[in-house]
């Protein structure tokens, strides 16, 4: 019975138990005992071994304290604390008193499910029991209190545990630095090592650290750039004993490569590498990196090479890496070659993999090659950024190209924020062309943008103000959309609708980003006929809505409590082109489900997967929290798995949800079970 039992064969065990009652063998406590932890130790069966426990009092063979805390253990680990503490209650009530394994198993597992409360009662009946708590349960104290946000009280443990000379061991100390470091306590989780967990002060107090503990501190220590402490903890690490991992490795060489320190990095991949140790791609592209900087290129090429001998692919950043250093080399040709074999190499350019080699053309008078580069980009789906326009900017203005330059500054305008770069690129070109005003416009719009992001709205009214009636400038519409979106992020309203009023009179052709503004703040605060006033002026002026108006509009909708016209106007919008977005379903299904239409919103949900636009997890949480609300928490449970099983990632709000939904309906096991996961 043991040996099965130690295979958790449950049904060799039982069967040798039916056998030996058929033999005229009547089983003893320890035989009961078997029974008990084995089925306890697979969850579906607890219930029997529960019952076993009352067979035992009927046939007059009394459990004893061993068999109860196999009992207690087996039916926390199945998540019933309460069916355990009434073993427990009862235990006490019989000729066997709990001893110092049962109390271990009972705060050991009220801990684990962050049961505080009970943890303590178990541990003030311990002391009362004459039973002197040791290291083993200080230590399992220490982690309910950190599971229970109490971390400061932790650390008192720790200096009442020294006061009655009782040393923390390594445990104890993993287990209160785990806890800082949950809730990103991380200059304590530090302090804790340096003061505690040094080689020497834990070698004092009989500790020999291990390496997870080791690799810890040196994380911490690789990421604050401190070479001379990574480096102490590292050879400190050999001398002790303890064998450096791939991970150990891994980090010292960043080290050393952030401080330029490239031999001894190289001297430690040789060794990691002797040592039969994997490096990670990361410091591959690191080394190679350092190694281009430091004019060692035949190396850092050398060691691209030895990537496929590690069986390692390069990854973007690789060939980012060395585009780079190409490009320093002014070696065009092989730049561009570069670039063309890496999507045989099963790697796709991103931006910085565009912009380097743009670059690159730029610096080496290949102008026209990189503008064909740039719309190359956009086929990709791959999406310049401002350094990729002020690159272009720059060298068409050196070739005296200014009206090539102003157009990709216009175009740039439509989805990007030009900065500083740009301004100081672009100026003294056009200034240099006599576009004096076209100058002017340019810096009128680029300081109202500063100005309001460093949160000076009024100023930057005034100072529109003066160049429009002072120097009769023109604003432009960017200069205009600056001023509304800002007026209204800090709740200065009038003063955004008064510019709009202002820009419809002046003859500046309103585009579709600064209606969206203004119909997201209606949204907020305004009617349904507000809303779609302006809709409908918005068309009425030719400017198209696109999606996010679309979304804005029946969100408004959803809003005001009219659901039923934000039903009617989806189905408008998809007769036609429209291409609707989770954030187009989110306020249809919230508003249906509010009103308790559970059917409904589930067939919109079913209908979105139809479009193929497929939901995030701010759609399920919605749903999640609709169907739990309304009673139905069989079906939230079954969305919160799919969204799991989609590759969908919950969130904080997702848990937070769920547990309610659980909890309203008294499901606490299942609360447990999801929190564990």
């Amino acid at each position: 019975m043991v040996a099965s039992g130690k295979r958790r064969d449950i049904e060799i065990v039982m069967g040798l138990l039916e056998e030996m009652e058929s033999l005229g063998l009547r089983p003893n406590m320890y035989t009961f005992t078997i029974c008990i932890r084995v089925l306890g130790r697979v969850g579906k069966k607890i219930d029997e071994a529960y019952g076993l426990l009352k067979r035992m009092d009927d046939e007059g063979c009394g459990p004893d304290v061993i068999t109860h805390t196999v009992l207690i253990d087996a039916l926390c680990h199945a998540g019933k604390l309460d069916k355990a503490k009434e073993v427990f209650l009862k235990m006490k009530s019989s000729n066997h008193k709990p001893d110092r394994v049962t109390y271990i198993t009972l705060l050991d597992k009220f801990s684990d499910r962050g049961d505080l409360d009970s943890v303590r009662e178990f541990w003030s009946e311990m002391e009362a029991n004459g039973y002197v708590p040791d290291v083993v349960t200080f230590t399992v104290l220490v982690d309910a209190l950190c599971k229970a946000g109490k971390h400061d009280e932790a650390f008192g443990t720790l200096d009442n545990m020294r006061k009655i000379g009782i040393l923390p061991n390594l445990r104890t100390y993993n287990t209160l630095r785990g806890g800082l470091l949950r809730v990103n306590r991380l200059n304590e989780a530090l302090e804790l090592f340096v003061a505690i967990e040094t080689f020497e002060k834990m070698k004092l107090c009989g500790i020999v650290p291990n390496i997870v503990a080791c690799n810890t501190s040196l994380h911490r220590r690789v990421e604050m750039g401190r070479l001379g402490e990574a480096k102490g903890i590292f050879y400190g690490l050999k001398k002790s004993g303890l064998a450096p991992d791939s991970i150990t490795y891994n980090m010292m060489m960043k080290c050393y490569s952030k401080e330029g320190k490239i031999n001894e990095s190289i001297q430690l991949f040789s060794e990691m590498i002797e040592r039969g140790y994997d490096p990670d791609v990361v410091n591959i592209n690191s080394l190679i990196d350092t190694l281009y900087k430091a004019d060692r290129v035949d190396e850092a090429w050398a060691m691209f090479c030895r990537m496929k001998e590690m069986k390692l692919p390069p990854t973007v950043v690789t060939f980012n890496t060395l585009l780079a250093g190409l490009g320093r080399e002014w070696k065009v040709q092989e730049a561009v070659e570069l670039f063309e074999s890496l999507t045989a190499q099963g790697c796709y350019p991103n931006t910085i993999t565009f912009n380097t080699l743009l670059d690159c053309l730029c610096k080496n008078d290949e102008i026209d090659m990189a503008l064909k580069l740039l719309f190359e980009m956009t086929r990709r789906n791959c999406f310049p950024d401002v350094f990729t326009y002020n690159t272009v900017i720059y060298d068409l203005l050196r070739e005296n190209r200014v009206n090539d330059a102003f157009l990709f500054f216009h175009q740039m305008r439509k989805m990007l924020y030009p900065d500083n770069m740009t301004l100081c690129t672009l100026l003294p070109g056009v200034v240099k062309d006599v576009q004096i005003e076209d100058a002017f416009k340019i810096a009128m719009s680029f300081v109202h943008q500063v100005m309001c992001k460093h949160k000076k709205d009024l100023d930057a009214h005034e100072l529109f103000v003066k160049f429009t009636s002072s120097f009769g400038i023109q604003p432009t519409l960017e200069a205009y959309y600056v001023l509304i979106k800002w007026f209204l992020d800090v709740l200065l309203t009038e003063m955004a609708w008064g510019l709009f009023k202002e820009v419809k009179t002046v003859g500046c052709a309103l585009d579709v980003f600064t209606y969206n503004l203004l119909l997201d703040d209606l949204t907020k605060s305004g009617t349904v006929d507000e809303i779609f006033e302006l809709y409908e002026g918005m068309l009425s002026r030719g400017c198209k809505p696109d999606t996010i108006t679309h979304n804005i509009v029946i969100d408004g909708l959803v809003k005001s409590n009219r659901i039923e016209k934000a039903v009617d106007l989806y189905y408008d919008l998809i007769s036609g082109d429209f291409n609707p977005t989770p954030c187009t379903y989110g306020p249809l299904i919230d508003g249906l489900l509010k009103l308790g239409n559970l059917d409904e919103a589930r067939s919109f949900f079913d209908e979105m997967v139809d479009y193929r636009c497929k939901p995030n997890c701010a759609i399920y949480n919605i749903l999640i929290n609709g169907f739990g609300k309304g009673g139905d928490v069989e079906t939230a449970c079954e969305l919160f798995n799919r969204m799991v099983k989609e590759g969908i990632r919950p969130d904080l709000k997702s848990y937070t949800i769920l547990v309610d939904c659980l909890c309203m309906v008294g499901k606490v096991d299942d609360v447990v079970h999801y929190l564990r996961n």
